[in-house]
C-alpha cells in the first residue's frame, strides 16, 4: 500500500474527504518526526512504538573494489509493533 492508497482508505473509513485524510496523515507524520528529532518516542497502545536508535560507526566494504570504508555513526528511526498488531498479523 502506498501513500495514495492509504489516504483513500482513511477517507473511506473515516467518511472524510481525501484532502482531509491527506492533511491528517501529513500532520501525523510531522508530529512523529518532530518527536523523534527531539529524542522522544511515540507510543500508540495496541499498534506500536516509534523510537530513535543510535547506530555505531563501523567498517564496511565497497562491493566493487573490496576496499574497506568507514561508515559514520548515525541515528535511525525504529518501529516496534505492539502486541495487538502482532496478534492480528
Amino acid at each position: 500500500m502506498n501513500k495514495g492508497e492509504l489516504i483513500e482508505r482513511i477517507a473511506k473509513d473515516a467518511e472524510i474527504t481525501k484532502t482531509q485524510a491527506n492533511d491528517a496523515l501529513d500532520a501525523f507524520t510531522k508530529a512523529v518526526t518532530d518527536s523523534l528529532k527531539k529524542g522522544g518516542k511515540v507510543t500508540l497502545v495496541g499498534f506500536g512504538t516509534f523510537s530513535v536508535s543510535k547506530r555505531a560507526a563501523r567498517n564496511g566494504r565497497n562491493p566493487q573494489t573490496g576496499q574497506i570504508i568507514k561508515i559514520k555513526a548515525k541515528k535511525v528511526a525504529k518501529f516496534k509493533a505492539g502486541k495487538a498488531l502482532s496478534d492480528k498479523i
